[in-house]
């Protein structure tokens, strides 16, 4: 039985997701490591989930579902920290891995960490480029998708080694030191494929409305109502107009990352986080790794 790591995320109908997020966890740390919130006690959920720790809560909607999310998840980290070496929490949507070129899993790479603090992988988007990539999306992600744009609004600290206190949406914490390993991202998956994008936003934009509030009053993110989400056909055919990088060497972004960490309100620590309209693709050794 190990206790190096576990994975915590909250989910409610997002299949294609979830599939993805127990797949890669549950191979890196073991089912029984995964804690899955089913929001809703969806019967789906419950399904895939077999074999994981599964927690149902209800499901009604809620203008401040950001808010009570994050103190549930602030807390079970927090607890989960007296068990495990480190606890990866983060959106159903999103990945820690390791770069196959350290010739191990994550689970092994964790190990090697040092304990008792917070680690913030890069953040890469995983994007559908829709001219190039006609393929569907089958049993594994990357393969029939390989490019990514660099994403510093994703590069989360969302590998945690104590309690620290996790900001709502997951992108600031309490901890005061920046640890950003040359190994490990964070794959956002929203845009890897174009169909799933336009299935998932439909059911988020329902959720939203079903708040009966403006996105203004509410603690959810302005992407799930239907009036912030544009044309969907357009947000994958921007992506073939960013500019392409060679190679993969990305030691940069984390250097301005460092060079740019303070203190923000409430306690908690930031980086500054440009949009950069950067694309790569990814080398051939991260095929099948999700």
């Amino acid at each position: 039985m190990q206790t190096v790591a576990a994975a915590v995320t909250m989910v409610r109908d997002d299949p294609f997701f979830l599939a993805a997020w127990l797949r890669h966890y549950g191979a890196a740390f073991g089912l029984e490591n995964c804690y899955v919130i089913n929001h809703g006690r969806g019967d789906d959920v419950a399904r895939m989930a077999e074999g994981a720790n599964v927690v149902g809560i209800p499901g009604d909607a809620h203008r401040n579902f950001d808010g009570k999310r994050w103190r549930l998840l602030n807390g079970l980290v927090d607890g989960l920290s007296g068990y495990y070496d480190f606890v990866v929490v983060g959106d159903v949507d999103e990945l820690v891995v390791v770069d196959p070129e350290t010739g191990l899993g994550l689970l092994d790479y964790l190990a090697g960490l040092k304990r008792r603090t917070v680690y913030t992988p890069l953040g890469l988007e995983v994007v559908h480029r829709t001219d190039r990539e006609p393929e569907p999306i089958d049993n594994t992600i990357l393969g029939p998708r390989r490019h990514v744009r660099l994403a510093p609004h994703y590069s989360k600290p969302c590998v945690l080694g104590l309690g620290a206190k996790i900001a709502r949406g997951g992108h600031f914490t309490t901890h005061p030191q920046l640890n950003t390993p040359d190994a490990l991202y964070l794959l956002h998956l929203k845009f890897c494929d174009f169909a799933n994008y336009a299935a998932t936003m439909d059911r988020r934009n329902a959720t939203s409305e079903a708040t009966g509030a403006a996105v203004q009053d509410v603690q959810i993110g302005r992407h799930w109502f239907a009036e912030a989400r544009g044309e969907d056909r357009a947000v994958f055919e921007a992506f073939k107009d960013m500019e392409m990088r060679e190679g993969f060497r990305l030691n940069w972004v984390r250097r301005k990352m460092h060079e740019t960490w303070v203190p923000r309100e409430h306690g908690l620590w930031q980086f500054a986080r440009p949009d950069y309209a950067l694309q790569y693709v990814l080398p051939e050794r991260f095929v099948g790794l999700v």
